[in-house]
């Protein structure tokens, strides 16, 4: 349904008509940062193995 989704409803094939496109869940989609700056875990940051 159109109401399940951030993009959806609006008349005909309207635009996403907002500033950014989102997740269905209401996130910034598109290479947009969505992790706090000023977190201090470290549990996400994965590490590479070598270079």
């Amino acid at each position: 349904n159109p109401n399940d989704h951030p993009h959806g409803g609006g008349e005909g094939r309207a635009p996403i008509g907002r500033k950014s496109p989102m997740t269905p869940w209401g996130k910034k989609a598109r290479g947009v940062k969505t992790r706090d700056r000023k977190k201090a875990s470290n549990a996400l940051i994965i590490r590479r193995r070598t270079k």
